[in-house]
């Protein structure tokens, strides 16, 4: 295949592979005649991503076609009744446009050109649309004081030209992930049609991570959205799903308590129930556990739709014909598509692969998705909804990367319990007993987490086509085993799992065409805190690679954006410090001695880039060869692709050099 369309050069290319299209959400018309897919591809100076709208042909005979085009880009699609296309763009509506207005969601009628349908200073964070009835949803924020948008930009405008950037909380969260929350409070804004005012029906709280999580009922009259209710204590703060009138605001059911936290709320066929998704929340002693819940408008009762099943479900859509609902799963190193009919009964419909954006055609038969996997980029698929684990029917689409520089199998492993353990291993081309390939344990994130599905930022396909196998565990507390693998790992972050990355190591090595003398571990977020651990407690390694990982556990707790959190699972540092005693990686480092990377960016307020700073400066003062990666702009995440390629040549070259004994090169650019 040439190069032109991808390929295993496309691999070896690092610029050429950050700069692929990616596909990242799905939108099906009310008629279901129409397919439109939000596709990214790079930015002219190679700095950004930029979104654009694509068509896509359900019956699957057409090649692709693009709709919008722009500097700003179009993303999160969703069709009107009238088939009415909306998206949500930044870019002006006219040459006088006011860049402070940020986001607006826009209107491309099936005949005619795209215009603002509403705006809102500071822009619009989400949208929906209700079935039948064309009513539009959007959330947006208000300062404090504020009554509706016009007073909001009027403050905006006044602390801008003051120049304040100061925020005061007084409950809540201060943080989440990469930014500042607040002062602006999310709230729901309801319009019953393209040319009525938008009505504050609610705010939403000052907590959410991600705000935006709203549905209208079909024919309009009621909306359900999350709020974030902050606790007595931190570690009592919530997620309710309220359901309200669209018209008045007045509160309906508001769903909450305690034990759980609530969202993703969508509205049953008839409008009569929401169907949400129930988190239990965690406990020192007991995990994380998930199910989808029915919540009836008449009494406000509340009915666990799915007792007995066994995974954390999510994605839920409901059908627009029956009580049917669909929703997708973590199961064992994929996360298939389920059908959950009316009498309780669940089927899994896909046989492999890892599915979202799920769309349900208007006569409920077909449904419409993104399918990604291990060695597949996310592609449009239909899928027969009445046909138990299918391989479904792809559909052309951009972003395709051709073949790929080796090979896809499974590594099984016996936990020291007596658990099945499982994960992925990517063997280049020409593994063999005669040409045995260097290996990279690279250990997920989560730690509730799983590897089922493509991923750009971890991708192993690239270190495949320098010649390494890519070992992908999923050891304990991993998703998509039962709640037994949370159980079994439970309170201890670096016991179980460790044992269990370990077991599958073992096992991985023990294959002939894997140089059991030449491995590396690598991991990001949680899994750079495994990789931290590992290195206290073996020298098996050639090189230990850890992105955003944490290091000290009591300094960490009090300084991430979710301490509440943290603090509720390993409990209080001072009364109870078992945990971080038992667990912090800071504690051993004396007993180090393999290569460290350290990659970590100065935006992360999950894991805050003080763990990196630690680690690196800790090694130097005990020895140990060590660099430190640092992105003064970048997140949780390296998400700028100019920075992604300099991750991914700095990974491996740090590689080369300790695994293979190359000479260090260091980055163009660095």
């Amino acid at each position: 295949m040439s190069e032109s369309f991808g390929g295993t050069a496309t691999f070896r290319d690092l610029s050429a592979f950050v700069a692929r299209p990616r596909l990242n959400s799905l939108a099906l018309s009310a008629d279901g005649s129409r397919l439109v897919a939000a596709v990214q591809s790079l930015s002219k100076d190679g700095t950004r991503y930029v979104s654009g709208l694509w068509e896509i042909d359900p019956a699957g005979e057409r090649d692709a076609l693009r709709l919008t085009r722009s500097g700003k880009g179009e993303s999160a699609p969703a069709f009107g009744p009238d088939g009415t296309l909306y998206f949500l763009s930044g870019r002006a509506a006219d040459s006088d446009g006011d860049e402070d207005e940020g986001t607006a969601l826009w209107a491309l009628p099936p005949r005619g050109e795209a215009a603002v349908v509403a705006g809102h200073p500071g822009g619009i964070t989400a949208f929906t649309v209700a079935r039948d009835s064309g009513a539009l949803c959007h959330t947006a924020g208000l300062l404090p004081g504020a009554a509706d948008a016009e007073a909001h930009g009027k403050l905006r405008t006044a602390r801008k030209d003051a120049k304040v950037t100061a925020i005061l909380y007084e409950s809540g969260p201060t943080r989440a992930w990469d930014h500042d929350l607040g002062p602006e409070e999310p709230h729901t804004f309801v319009r019953a049609g393209a040319d009525a005012e938008p009505v504050d029906v609610g705010g939403q709280g000052v907590g959410l991570e991600d705000p935006g999580d709203a549905a209208l009922s079909p024919d309009g009259t009621r909306v359900a959205y999350r709020r974030f209710v902050p606790g007595r204590v931190p570690d009592e703060n919530r997620s309710a799903v309220v359901v309200a009138d669209a018209v008045s605001g007045a509160e309906i059911q508001v769903v909450a308590d305690v034990e759980h936290l609530y969202e993703a709320p969508r509205f049953t066929r008839d409008g009569s129930a929401v169907v949400c998704c129930r988190m239990r929340y965690p406990t020192y002693d007991v995990p994380w556990d998930a199910t989808l819940v029915r919540i009836d408008l008449a009494d406000g009762s509340v009915r666990d739709l799915l007792p007995g099943f066994d995974n954390w479900p999510g994605g839920v859509v409901c059908s627009p014909v029956d009580d049917t609902l669909f929703f997708t799963a973590d199961e064992q190193g994929h996360a298939p598509v389920f059908r959950r009919d009316p009498d309780g009964g669940v089927t899994r419909l896909t046989a492999s692969g890892a599915y979202g954006s799920l769309s349900v055609a208007p006569d409920g038969r077909t449904l419409y998705a993104l399918r990604n996997a291990v060695d597949s980029p996310p592609r449009p698929v239909r899928i027969d909804a009445g046909r138990a684990d299918q391989t479904p029917v792809e559909l052309p689409a951009p972003g395709d990367l051709g073949a790929l520089p080796g090979t896809l199998t499974e590594v099984h492993a016996e936990a020291d319990d007596g658990f099945a353990l499982r994960g992925w291993l990517v063997l280049p081309e020409g593994a063999s007993a005669e040409r045995p390939a260097p290996l990279l344990v690279a250990v997920h994130g989560g730690p509730h987490g799983t590897w089922n599905g493509w991923n750009w930022r971890w991708s192993p396909w690239p270190f495949a086509a320098r010649g390494y196998a890519v070992l992908l565990p999923d050891p304990a507390l991993s998703t998509g085993y039962g709640q037994v693998n949370h159980e079994r790992g439970w309170g201890q972050w670096g016991g179980r799992p460790y044992t269990d990355v370990i077991a599958l190591a073992d096992a991985t090595e023990a294959r002939d065409d894997i140089d059991a003398g030449r491995t590396a571990l690598a991991g990001g977020s949680y899994g750079g805190y495994m990789a931290n651990r590992v290195a206290t407690r073996t020298d098996r390694f050639k090189a230990i690679v850890s992105h955003a990982g944490l290091w000290d556990l009591r300094m960490f707790q009090g300084d991430t954006d979710v301490p509440w959190y943290f603090q509720r699972i390993f409990g209080d540092p001072l009364t109870r410090p078992d945990r971080y005693e038992a667990d912090s990686p800071h504690l051993d480092v004396a007993r180090i001695r393999t290569p460290m990377l350290i990659i970590h960016g100065a935006k992360d307020y999950r894991v805050p880039v003080g763990q990196g700073a630690a680690l690196f400066q800790e090694l130097q003062r005990h020895g140990v060869p060590a660099r430190y990666l640092y992105f003064p702009d970048e997140n949780h995440w390296v998400l700028k692709p100019h920075h992604a390629r300099l991750w991914y040549e700095t990974f491996l070259g740090f590689l080369d050099h300790h695994v293979l004994g190359a000479e260090w090169q260091r980055p163009d650019l660095l």
